[in-house]
């Protein structure tokens, strides 16, 4: 998804290569939606930026867990296809050609002169980033998948935590773990291609929107509650089936009923942290980072947009963080060219 350019460009040409350093005017940190839309903001203020993230793709969070789910708080799109919302935003910003550092993670930043210092680790060698303006678009941080007990040594052979393409699963036994949102995105959205869909949640009670359970239910998914699976078993073509202990509610009597599954989706959250950013002398509250009205963070030169940014009535949506993206990004401008106006002028030709 949305292959990456890597250096030149109208915004401002990044200087150097990963062997000997780069050197641009804002460095964005976090390569999901907020952030590909402050590359394409920095260039349309003609400031050169590089986007390092430590996945190999961009797209954050959306190109990780949720690339074929609808999404729908994008202004001008009824519904838009996570993986078509990245690929359009990776094609508006190659219009000014930033320089992509992914599978790369943000270390160290330190500052020499008028130039923030970032190490860089991931590639082949350790790299560094010079830039006069940091942003950090981080979303939720690193994120770690929930494991599921019974799943040790089959995740990749059969089973998966997310589902980037739908199709590999069409004509499949698939088995869903877990009572969110997510959850039930998947079902809805492997119901109509696979052979069978079953939910399995070990609580009565979901953490999902009722409507998206009550369309579940009108789809004829099947839906197994006080349940949980204990095993995965394979034959010489892979993932065969799994066993589920289900406990009656009412006698506490639990009885065993084995499900074909070529897939099982383990969809049971994930933890998070911010890692090495919580290092960067910022002020930090519950995997948050407090900005004032400009996207300005308690370090001078540093900014926030996006899930990760937070303030007083902050609402997290896409929608939000492009807003906040070009709120950071014009900031940003005035800080590096005091002369500069605030106010670029409309977009519109």
């Amino acid at each position: 998804m949305g292959a990456a350019p890597t250096n030149g460009g109208k915004g401002g040409e990044p200087m150097g290569t990963p062997s000997d350093g780069i050197d641009v005017d804002v460095l964005i940190v976090g390569a999901g939606p907020t952030g590909l839309f402050a590359a394409y903001y920095a260039g349309f203020r003609g400031l050169s930026a590089a986007v390092v993230d430590s996945l190999p793709e961009t797209g954050g969070q959306v190109t990780a867990m949720y690339p074929e789910k609808m999404i729908y708080d994008v202004a001008g799109f009824p519904a838009v296809r996570g993986r078509d919302l990245v690929d359009g935003l990776v094609k508006q910003a190659s219009q000014w050609n930033p320089h992509y550092l992914l599978g790369r993670k943000a270390e160290t930043l330190t500052e020499s002169g008028d130039r923030f210092v970032m190490t860089l680790a991931g590639g082949e060698a350790e790299e560094t980033v010079r830039a006069r303006a940091v942003l950090i678009t981080a979303g939720i941080g690193e994120f770690t998948p929930r494991p599921l007990p019974a799943g040790d040594g089959w995740l990749g052979n059969g089973m998966v935590h997310f589902v980037p393409v739908l199709d590999e699963h069409a004509g499949k036994d698939v088995v869903v773990v877990g009572g969110g949102d997510s959850a039930f995105d998947w079902v809805l959205a492997l119901h109509p291609i696979a052979r069978s869909v079953t939910l399995v949640h070990r609580r009565a009670k979901f953490r999902a929107a009722e409507s998206i359970v009550n369309e579940a239910r009108e789809a004829g998914v099947r839906i197994i509650t006080d349940a949980e699976v204990t095993e995965l078993r394979g034959d010489e073509h892979g993932l065969a089936d799994v066993t589920v202990e289900i406990k009656d509610p009412e006698t506490k009597e639990v009885r065993q009923e084995v499900l074909p599954a070529q897939t099982v989706v383990a969809a049971l959250g994930f933890t998070a942290d911010l890692g090495p950013i919580e290092n960067w002398g910022l002020e930090i509250h519950q995997r948050s980072i407090s900005v004032d009205s400009t996207m300005a963070t308690a370090r001078k030169g540093i900014y926030a947009a996006g899930d990760v940014a937070a303030y007083p009535g902050k609402v997290k949506l896409i929608a939000t963080g492009f807003g906040e993206a070009a709120t950071a990004v014009n900031n940003i401008a005035v800080e590096i060219d005091p002369g500069a106006h605030l106010f670029p002028g409309h977009s519109s030709g």
